[in-house]
């Protein structure tokens, strides 16, 4: 009488998560990994000297605490973004997949990269009582299926237990702010963002979530909203900084 082998239905579920092979190169890996171990060492860490209140990189040896040329002549209503990575190569190439192609479970090594800018000096150790994520415009939303930014934030909760809250509203639909320099940026999102109405930040230190963080004007527009209802500090985490 033939005998036939029990197929584990779970293992069938792992692999739609983790599939069993790199995201980037199509070789072989194992669950629960995204990328091979050549591709992983791809991923440029960001790494000081960089500015003390946006993250920008800065290729000379300076030792003490700088600020750049993109927030010395303006003012950024947030306290420090802290990026993980930089926005090259592999992590560039894992973001756009997961934001315009729908690879909605390279969430996972995305949100394990955005934990590692709670490892911050900036970060480590201060007291959070809400994730926010930044929102999209519920037009753009509906265009992409998801908000990248939520995903990321609901992996970042996971990881670290810190309360997730939607509390901020997009209310203007505004044209993407890849091809705009940084003064356009500022100009596109002047008043795109509001509190939620029944939300409370009063007294409240947030952390606010997104995938990229390129001029710091999307994060510095919803500080700015969250610190003007009575938030009492506001920082950002981004995986990676452009």
């Amino acid at each position: 009488m033939p005998t036939f082998a029990l197929r584990n239905p779970f293992l069938g579920l792992v692999s739609l998560i983790y599939p069993p092979f790199c995201a980037v190169c199509a070789r072989s890996i194992e669950a629960p990994e995204h990328l091979c171990a050549s591709c992983a060492e791809k991923a440029s860490r960001l790494r000081p000297p960089f500015c003390a209140k946006c993250s920008q990189p800065f290729a000379g040896a300076i030792t003490g605490s700088f600020v750049c040329a993109n927030c010395a002549d303006r003012v950024l209503h947030f306290d420090a973004a802290i990026s993980a990575y930089r926005s090259r190569s592999v992590v560039r190439e894992l973001i756009h997949n997961f934001k315009y192609n729908r690879q909605i479970r390279l969430r996972h090594q995305l949100g394990r990269w955005l934990a590692e800018a709670l490892e911050d000096p900036r970060l480590a150790g201060r007291r959070f009582d809400l994730i926010v994520p930044v929102p999209l415009h519920p037009a753009r939303q509906r265009e992409r299926g998801f908000n990248q930014a939520e995903l990321l934030a609901r992996a970042l909760h996971r990881h670290s237990g810190l309360p997730l809250g939607d509390v901020l509203q997009r209310t203007r639909y505004t044209t993407t702010q890849t091809q705009f320099d940084r003064s356009e940026r500022m100009e596109n999102l002047r008043g795109a963002f509001r509190l939620r109405r029944g939300r409370n930040v009063q007294d409240l230190r947030m952390l606010l979530v997104d995938d990229v963080l390129t001029t710091g004007s999307t994060l510095s527009e919803c500080a700015s909203v969250l610190s003007k209802a009575g938030a009492l500090s506001v920082h950002a985490a981004t995986v990676a900084r452009g």
